[in-house]
């Protein structure tokens, strides 16, 4: 069930939901509604949980990622590299008193946020994540690049958070070339075009 939720990027609820609802992912699951029923959203949550702290999340990833290469479904040129924020609750309000360690302030555009900044890895040509990376919101996105790459890619595209990339240690003497947008106000520096005409 978990791998059905991840391709298709459905809740937990959701999930359950679909194994009642479709027989072609009660077939994949292999479940029998006739003989048992659909485990329920909490259980999924628990079973994540145990995947997590064993370990094993990064296993059936990488597991998974490697049949897809492997039947040409992921064409590994050419990395867009992203990151997006997970906001948590800034509160204190829990049994420790304290807030999370590992999130942190974070500001996009004039906002700040507290929580936390997932960093994604994906193929250009499928658009299939192949990484993944969790870490706290004040991480600037241009550190963790390189990580997100897996190495045999001629080209790699990101957003304005990714400005100096080329000139990181990690980066030279790398063969892969950088493709970054311009900041917002670089943009509005350039001369007005019509294009039209």
């Amino acid at each position: 069930m978990y791998v059905a939720q991840q391709c298709f990027g459905l809740s937990d609820e959701g999930i359950e939901d679909a194994v009642y609802d479709s027989q072609s992912i009660r077939v994949f699951v292999g479940i029998d509604l006739g003989r048992e029923s659909a485990p329920d959203a909490t259980t999924l949550l628990k079973f994540q949980h145990l995947l997590e702290a064993n370990g094993l999340m990064r296993r059936i990833f990488a597991t998974v990622n490697g049949h897809l290469a492997e039947k040409g479904l992921m064409m590994r040129e050419g990395t867009i590299v992203d990151a997006t924020l997970i906001t948590a609750p800034p509160s204190t309000k829990n049994k420790d008193g304290k807030r999370d360690p590992e999130m942190h302030q974070s500001k996009k555009g004039n906002d700040w946020h507290f929580g936390m900044k997932v960093h994604v890895g994906v193929d250009a040509c499928s658009g299939l994540v192949y990484t993944v990376i969790g870490m706290p919101g004040n991480v600037a996105d241009v550190t963790q690049a390189h990580a997100l790459l897996h190495g045999d890619e001629i080209a790699a595209f990101g957003d304005a958070g990714y400005q100096g990339v080329e000139k990181r240690p990690e980066k030279i003497g790398k063969p892969v070339t950088c493709y970054v947008t311009m900041k917002r106000s670089k943009r509005k520096e350039l001369p007005k075009k019509n294009w039209g005409a």
